[in-house]
């Protein structure tokens, strides 16, 4: 958080702030008592600004449901409108819930209109000097204090050549584990039932990153072959790598040992400490470039088809 620290703990009060907040509105769920207006759509003087994605309008709407901010000026700030959700693609891709449920509600069915939202653009200049901040739309918002959720910018550009895999997705089977729209769940879904032969990379980049932990599709490709395997689908010599620089699949003890003994189980070639700078297609061969997070050293595999998530920055 930016600006005055104190000035919303004079306003919420701090004793109280905590448990106040999970007060109901004053309108309550049954829709008692009056609805706010809208705040004025040319408000650029706000007493709170939060700038980011879905957290930052579940923050929001917290606030909203504290009587004692009632008469704050709220402004939220968000590049989207809406936002993936990783965690239903498992879900989703079987078939027990909806591919709807992929996406967040809008900003605006999650904020009360009476703090101001403006969507659809990003911060292009920050003075904390003067608690100002420029958008992206031209305008210019002041405020006493603001909190910024930055969140990652996760794009398949960070690889050398995954782009041009994102942009010929139908005939290369690489998957870029990308969590922008909901359209790439179901071409995820089918790219693990193209592999009669050769290996299938999975990547997970360096921690942190956007997806961390939905993205280790590994034992799941893994079941497909075998079950292939056994119906002469795929050749007998196939298998399934993970590779990622970091020294862990999950950061989490516990649940990275149960990967870990899952892979030697079914042979499954874990590569830990190698980051994928480069992907390339050589005639009719796909090849990735390694390098080693410790040496330096530099390596080439072939591959046939990939899951790889894009390295995120902050």
């Amino acid at each position: 958080m930016i600006g005055s620290k104190s000035f919303l703990a004079r306003t919420l009060n701090k004793q109280q702030r905590f448990g106040s907040m999970v007060q109901s509105s004053t309108r309550g769920f049954a829709g008692g008592g009056a609805k706010k207006p809208a705040i004025d759509p040319n408000c650029t003087d706000f007493d709170l600004v939060l700038v980011g994605g879905p957290n930052c309008g579940a923050l929001t709407k917290y606030i909203q449901q504290n009587p004692r901010a009632a008469n704050l000026k709220i402004a939220v700030v968000s590049k989207d409108a809406v936002w993936v959700q990783p965690q239903s693609y498992f879900g989703i891709l079987q078939s027990h819930i909806k591919a709807l449920k992929m996406e967040t509600g809008t900003l605006s069915a999650m904020i009360d209109t009476w703090s101001k939202i403006e969507s659809g653009c990003e911060v292009t200049k920050l003075d904390p000097n003067a608690n100002k901040l420029s958008l992206s739309n031209g305008k210019e918002f002041s405020y006493k204090a603001l909190v910024l959720g930055a969140g990652f910018d996760h794009s398949a550009e960070y690889i050398e050549g995954l782009s041009e895999f994102d942009r010929g997705h139908d005939e290369n089977n690489v998957f870029v584990h990308q969590l922008d729209q909901k359209t790439r769940l179901e071409r995820n879904f089918y790219n693990g039932f193209m592999h009669q032969s050769g290996d299938y990379l999975n990547y997970s980049p360096a921690v942190p990153y956007k997806g961390e932990g939905t993205d280790f599709y590994t034992l799941y490709y893994e079941s497909l072959l075998r079950s292939d395997k056994l119906i002469g689908a795929s050749a007998a010599g196939s298998k399934v790598q993970y590779w990622s620089p970091n020294k862990f699949i999950y950061a989490f003890p516990y649940a990275n040992e149960i990967a870990m003994e899952e892979c030697h189980k079914r042979g499954v070639e874990v590569n830990l400490g190698w980051e994928l700078l480069k992907v390339r297609q050589d005639a009719h061969t796909k090849v990735a470039t390694f390098k080693n997070v410790d040496s330096g050293e530099t390596i080439e595999r072939d591959f046939v088809g990939a899951n790889i998530n894009p390295p995120s920055k902050q």
